[in-house]
């Protein structure tokens, strides 16, 4: 616990010890009785160290402080003796391996990661295609579409971000009714909500992309396509994999929550994989000469979005499948609006999770429409595009740590307490670090290779440079970031998460509205602040604020018993 001003120091208690061995036998003489006999003074003592001048400074500006077991401030120092460590599996053996902690975190993390990159992967060749076009106009639609779609759908996904830790959490408890109570709710609500908005899409698509497209890009010269031109069939067919796409993150969910990483995998790469023939197929009708590119010349643009709206709802079917299997599914329950009582968790986390989403939107569709107003031409708005695809190519690898803690330390929390919990959260954040400074250097030392796949175009290439770069240093922070929103989806701290979310959109909508968001290293730099001030927020919150934070210290060995 916390301790009041009145607060006494270690070193000022062994001082008072050894003035009270003297005294008592002097007290003694003076009232005539006989004097106790000497006690060796190893029999009262205390091991406690004289405090440090860390400790001295410490206390003397705040008497509240943290301290370990041997009297050294616990937080910062947790952190830094969480990194993972090589080690001899017996002392004869010459093979170096990692503890059981690590090799748990990392079976669970590297499919989750392999499976995240799946998709940007193919997003990837969705840009690579689309940029065969030869419009960057193509380009631009395809980033705003993509935009508003990802907006709207995120309005949605925090059900599938909620269901990991609760099922996680029940599945702790062997509670397997509650695991499957939480899905069926989670994916009545993704039905309810996901038809409401891919109805809207479908109904509305050009009062949506006005969230991102300033009116001026509806101008063109005639016979020519302008980039809502090309947006609105896109978003239109995108839209149609709405509810597919939520009920397959619930699914994946599910299985994180059961930690399982390698089924969804395996589902990912198979309708990725489908994904993949069907790019060239409904966007030029096939490659060369077929049967098919003579008949039918595809949809252009747009038939990116359609194959990746047909691969969507294949992945649902075969996760619907696989939870009626594993018995997380009742047909019954969903199409039957769940029970107030039955909602209390999702609703508890979910509104503080739709405000956090709600701001992130802000900040992001901010920073795209900031791009696209920058040149008519389209040229940054494509720029700002295949930056973004580049650099959620490492987002999605830091995405596979948050789940990874969200899974797993809710988890060992439910079986060993908030101590088992500490140490999975910290050696996680360790490891988020990690990955944050390999993915740096693997996109920075990428960036010339990386940056020709996207666009023939010259000027698109040349504009790419700068901000690609930008983008690969934000890496380093991101390690934190998504390490600690990881940690606090687990632990259910959600208002504490969205908070969070709140000062890091505070500080990167103030940079786009400075003369920095008048260019598109600007924006990026604005992203950077963004990711700068989360990653001291989680950190600081997880050592100083976190039901998982170490308080106080231990006088007596007795009391650690």
């Amino acid at each position: 616990t916390r301790h009041s001003s009145s607060y006494t120091s270690p070193y000022t208690l062994n001082m008072r010890g050894h003035l009270l061995l003297l005294l008592i036998p002097a007290a003694h003489a003076l009232v005539g009785v006989r004097p106790l006999p000497q006690f060796p003074l190893i029999s009262l003592s205390v091991k406690i160290k004289q405090p440090s001048s860390t400790w001295r400074a410490s206390a003397a500006a705040d008497s509240v402080a943290e301290f370990d077991v041997d009297g050294r401030l616990s937080s910062w120092a947790r952190l830094v003796s969480s990194i993972p460590k090589l080690k001899r599996k017996e002392a004869s053996s010459r093979r170096l391996t990692f503890d059981d902690l690590d090799r748990k975190i990392l079976s669970t993390a590297v499919p989750t990661m392999l499976n995240m990159m799946v998709v940007p992967l193919v997003n990837s060749v969705d840009t690579f295609w689309v940029g065969r076009i030869g419009d960057p106009k193509a380009l631009a639609a395809m980033s705003a579409a993509n935009q508003c779609f990802f907006t709207i759908y995120f309005l949605a996904a925090f059900l599938p971000t909620i269901t990991s830790p609760l099922v996680a959490e029940a599945i702790g408890r062997k509670d397997w009714d509650g695991a499957r109570e939480r899905v069926c709710d989670s994916l009545f609500l993704s039905n309810v909500l996901g038809g409401l908005f891919c109805g809207i899409l479908i109904a509305f698509p050009r009062a949506v992309l006005r969230m991102v497209l300033p009116d001026t890009l509806s101008d063109a010269a005639e016979g020519t396509m302008n980039v809502v031109d090309y947006a609105v069939p896109y978003l239109r067919w995108r839209s149609l994999g709405m509810v597919p796409a939520l009920f397959s993150a619930t699914g994946f969910a599910a299985y994180r929550g059961l930690l399982n990483t390698v089924t969804p995998l395996k589902v990912s790469l198979f309708t990725n994989m489908l994904n993949l023939i069907l790019d060239p197929i409904f966007i030029f009708g096939g490659v060369g000469k077929t049967a098919i590119s003579t008949a039918w010349k595809g949809l252009g643009a747009c038939g990116a979005a359609a194959a990746t709206s047909i691969a969507e709802m294949t992945s649902s079917v075969i996760y619907l499948r696989l939870l009626i299997r594993r018995k997380l599914i009742q047909w019954s329950k969903l199409f039957q609006p769940p029970s107030m009582t039955s909602l209390l968790p999702l609703i508890k986390g979910g509104a503080a999770m739709l405000l956090r989403q709600a701001t992130l939107n802000v900040a992001f569709v901010s920073a795209a429409r900031r791009a696209q107003i920058m040149d008519p031409s389209g040229v940054s708005a494509a720029a700002y595009g295949i930056t973004m695809q580049i650099y959620s190519l490492g987002v999605v690898a830091h995405l596979g740590v948050q789940g990874t803690a969200a899974a797993l330390v809710p988890s060992s929390r439910a079986v060993g307490g908030d101590d088992a919990a500490r140490e999975v959260a910290d050696r996680i954040f360790a490891w988020g670090s990690i990955l944050g400074v390999v993915l740096a250097l693997v996109q920075w030392f990428a960036l010339p290779v990386v940056t020709q796949f996207f666009s023939p175009l010259p000027e698109v290439r040349q504009a790419v440079r700068g901000p690609a770069m930008i983008s690969s240093f934000i890496h380093l922070v991101n390690g934190l970031v998504f390490a600690g929103e990881g940690v606090l989806l687990g632990l259910g701290s959600f208002k504490d998460l969205a908070l969070i979310t709140l000062l890091g959109v505070a500080a990167m909508i103030s940079c786009l509205m400075s003369p920095l968001g008048n260019s598109l290293n600007g924006v990026l730099i604005s992203l950077a602040a963004f990711n700068l001030v989360q990653g001291l927020a989680v950190t600081l919150h997880h050592v100083r604020f976190s039901p998982l934070r170490r308080r106080g210290f231990k006088l007596f060995s007795a009391q650690k018993q």
